[in-house]
């Protein structure tokens, strides 16, 4: 992605947005929430602009473009999930993530060509991008549960990150929800690529096949778990880290390894 003022002007909003959201944590005097959500909406709608709109039919899935087509999927969901919940609180954490991995493309990617895709490749990495935004979102929102597990038998609940979160039990609730539509996403990455993709096991393939098979797997159990014996706590915050980090390495250690250690194009 070339760097353009409208690539600063994005970075700068979401930057802007994460600090107008995090000052009530400060214990400062705070604008309204909303005024940090229409901040961060405005930098999404801009990003979505630069990632779709710079590419007739094709889309930049190289490492750092890939980076921030993820960073921006993960901003647009966290807006979403806020629309149905008050966890703002997610996007402190996420719309620097997204600024940064929006910089990163901006200024250390090379220059590359998008690259030209039949819609049934499109289907399948539409999918991903859901699966890997909602459960990159329940992985964020399982550390929280955690923290306020812990501020909980502390008695800390009303301070900072904490007291701005929903009660516990609609942070699990939500954390949960979360993971459902997330694996059905993953379920139809799988099975889209299994479809639509030539050899899922060809040797640039292999792992990230593997490894999301792995994450499937461990989502899944996580999922039957809840529903068989009723998990929850901190087995459930430790098996959705799991699977959030096996499912990072099958989108983007692969990746990193091939373009950017060994500088092969995939």
């Amino acid at each position: 992605m070339p760097i353009n003022l409208l690539s600063l002007f994005t970075i700068a909003a979401y930057l802007i947005a994460t600090a107008v959201l995090a000052l009530p944590f400060a214990r400062l005097p705070a604008p309204a929430r909303n005024i940090g959500l229409i901040l961060a909406a405005l930098a999404v709608i801009i990003h979505a602009s630069q990632i779709f709109g710079m590419h007739r039919g094709g889309l930049d899935l190289h490492f750092f473009a890939s980076l921030s087509l993820a960073g921006f999927g993960v901003a647009a969901l966290t807006l979403l999930v806020n629309l149905f919940r008050p966890v703002a609180a997610l996007g402190v954490i996420v719309f620097p993530l997204a600024a940064s991995l929006l910089a990163a493309d901006v200024f250390f990617a090379a220059p590359t060509l998008a690259q030209p895709m039949e819609w049934q490749i499109k289907l399948h990495v539409t999918f991903a991008l859901l699966a890997y935004s909602l459960l990159s979102i329940a992985a964020l929102l399982a550390i929280l549960l955690s923290l306020q597990e812990r501020a909980l038998r502390r008695h800390q609940l009303d301070s900072g990150l904490i007291g701005a979160l929903p009660p516990l039990t609609l942070t699990e609730s939500l954390l949960f929800r979360l993971i459902g539509v997330g694996f059905v996403f993953l379920t139809l990455t799988l099975v889209s690529g299994v479809l639509f993709v030539d050899n899922l096991f060809a040797q640039h393939l292999a792992h990230k096949t593997i490894l999301s098979i792995a994450s499937w797997l461990v989502f899944g159990s996580l999922l039957f778990g809840r529903w068989r014996w009723g998990w929850r706590g901190n087995r459930a915050v430790r098996l959705t880290l799991v699977g959030m980090i096996v499912l990072l390495l099958a989108f983007f250690g692969s990746k990193f390894v091939l373009e950017i250690v060994l500088h092969r194009a995939v």
